[in-house]
């Protein structure tokens, strides 16, 4: 039977997650890779610029190339004004 308290959950310390809040916690997985996100994110966009001088047919391969290469920077550069603005939200 529910009381008219409220009961609150204990909290251990800074940066503790609740298995209930995030399960995966459970299991010792909790977090991200931003700086290897990043840096895997700019090897890819400079590998892409250099398949451009491959040995194509027509230059379809390289607009591709081109486009995905930009979408991948400019993802990136999204990513960093977000980093650098974080504190605003």
């Amino acid at each position: 039977m529910a009381g008219k308290t409220v009961e609150k959950r204990k909290h251990s310390g800074v940066g503790t997650v609740d298995p209930r809040d995030e399960p995966s916690a459970a299991w010792g997985w909790h977090g991200t890779f931003p700086k290897a996100t990043r840096i895997a994110g700019w090897v890819t966009a400079i590998l892409l610029f250099v398949m451009i001088y491959n040995n194509h047919e027509n230059n379809t391969e390289n607009v591709w190339l081109i486009g995905l290469g930009l979408a991948v920077i400019i993802g990136l550069l999204i990513d960093l004004k977000r980093q650098r603005t974080a504190w605003r939200r």
